[in-house]
């Protein structure tokens, strides 16, 4: 049913205050970042700042280790979010697709594994990395990351491969294609979207962690980019200035993967749509 008149521009009014609620800290971020630090450390705010610098970007990038620590992020967080798609694929499938004894109790660990707090697995996963001779590098956090998104990404998996009619494979089967042909060319495409989306999930979850990157990571040259963020603190003081220069050059990365993945998101939602 149609709302009146009346009913929409209440919603409409509710969803712009809404939105500026959310996009304020941003907002105040971002324009922070630009401020002088007398601008900064005054106790009147001002909306728009009265003179813009880039100090504080030019202190943030010359402040040691930031090449280092951004390259570290990378390629923890790249390479735990295609090993978690790759597994979690690996294991979505026949989730979705078999029936077999405690698959309902493999799904509700998984679940349970997903709410499990990630602070209690800190120092179990702290000792086994120290056994293993793991502890400093950054193939252990990579696979840290890795096991933190996986249960999410099975989940997620789950069900989209659960919402693919199982009639496509099987009619690409009578057609003469295997199974794992079945899969690769009529599943995985059709999987797309939400591969895209749970990989934008997984990506900002390995590229915010910062406990286990200080914990795992004793030499500087092996942290990543939320440990470096910490540095602009003190005993003495702190630098907000550059802290907000800092985050705004911390969350380029993610909001290029996102660009990138959400045009590949929308053109996989649509490829199969039907044209006339």
């Amino acid at each position: 049913m149609r709302k009146s008149l009346p009913q929409r521009i209440a919603l409409n009014t509710v969803g712009v205050i809404g939105a500026i609620l959310m996009g304020f800290p941003t907002y105040w971020l971002i324009t922070t970042a630009f401020k002088t630090p007398g601008e900064v450390l005054s106790p009147r705010y001002d909306l728009i700042p009265l003179s813009i610098t880039f100090e504080n970007f030019t202190s943030a990038l010359a402040k040691p280790g930031f090449t280092t620590f951004l390259t570290n992020s990378l390629i923890v967080t790249l390479g735990a979010v295609l090993t978690a798609l790759i597994a979690g694929v690996l294991a979505a499938v026949p989730l979705a697709r078999m029936k077999f004894r405690g698959r309902k109790g493999f799904l509700f660990l998984i679940l349970i594994a997903q709410l499990a707090p990630i602070e209690a697995l800190l120092i179990p996963l702290y000792l086994l990395m120290r056994d293993a001779g793991l502890l400093n590098q950054l193939p252990s956090l990579l696979f840290v990351y890795m096991a933190l998104t996986l249960p999410f990404t099975c989940w997620m998996l789950y069900g989209f491969v659960n919402g693919i009619p199982i009639e496509l494979e099987e009619a690409a089967m009578i057609d003469g294609c295997g199974r794992w042909g079945a899969f690769r060319r009529v599943t995985l495409p059709l999987l797309g979207p939400g591969l895209v989306a749970t990989s934008v999930f997984s990506f900002i979850t390995a590229w915010n962690e910062f406990l286990f990157a200080l914990v795992l990571m004793r030499d500087q040259d092996k942290q990543t980019i939320p440990v470096w963020l910490s540095t602009f603190r003190t005993a003495f003081a702190v630098d907000w200035g550059g802290i907000m220069a800092a985050s705004v050059l911390y969350a380029v990365p993610a909001l290029i993967f996102f660009l990138i993945v959400q045009r590949k998101l929308v053109s996989g939602l649509t490829a199969g749509a039907v044209k006339g």
